[in-house]
C-alpha cells in the first residue's frame, strides 16, 4: 500500500494533453488508494464491494463508520464519481475540464485524509485541514 506522499506525488504529475477514460479511472483509482490507506490506518481491511458502481462510495461509506466527521468527504468522493462517469461515458462535453475536476477532488481527497490522519477530529469542514498545510508550509 502507497502512502499519502506518493499518493499526492502522482496527484502532482503533469495531466496529459488529451482526456481520456484510461485517465479518468487512473484518478479514480488514485482516490480508492487514499480511502484504503485510510482503512489501514484504522486496522480495518478495506471492501471489495460497490456502492452504487463505485468501490470509491463503498469504501467511504466504511471509513466513516463510527467516525461521523469522515462524512464532510462524502460529496468529494461522489464528485469524482460523477466526473468519471462523464469522462467514461462520452457525456461530458468538456473531457479535459472533466478529467481537471478529477484531478482537483482527488488531491482534496488526499489533504483531507492526511490531515483526519494527524489530528483527532479533523473534518467537521472540508476547509479544516487548512492549519495542517500552513504548518506543513512553515517546516518546509
Amino acid at each position: 500500500m502507497r502512502s499519502l506522499e506518493a499518493i499526492e506525488r502522482e496527484l502532482d504529475l503533469e495531466a496529459p494533453e488529451q482526456a481520456r477514460a484510461d485517465d479518468a479511472a487512473r484518478l479514480l483509482r488514485l482516490a480508492e488508494e487514499v480511502l484504503e490507506a485510510w482503512l489501514a490506518a484504522r486496522g480495518k481491511v478495506p471492501a471489495r464491494e460497490q456502492r452504487e458502481g463505485f468501490r470509491l462510495l463503498a469504501l467511504h461509506h466504511q471509513g466513516a463508520e463510527g467516525v461521523p466527521s469522515f462524512n464532510a468527504c462524502r460529496e468529494t468522493c461522489r464528485e469524482i464519481a460523477y466526473h468519471y462517469n462523464l469522462m467514461t461515458s462520452g457525456a461530458g462535453e468538456h473531457p479535459a475540464r472533466d478529467l481537471a475536476m478529477m484531478g482537483m477532488l482527488a488531491r482534496h481527497l488526499v489533504l483531507f485524509v492526511g490531515g483526519k490522519m494527524q489530528v483527532e477530529g479533523l473534518g467537521e469542514f472540508c476547509c479544516a485541514s487548512r492549519p495542517i498545510r500552513e504548518d506543513r508550509a512553515t517546516m518546509a
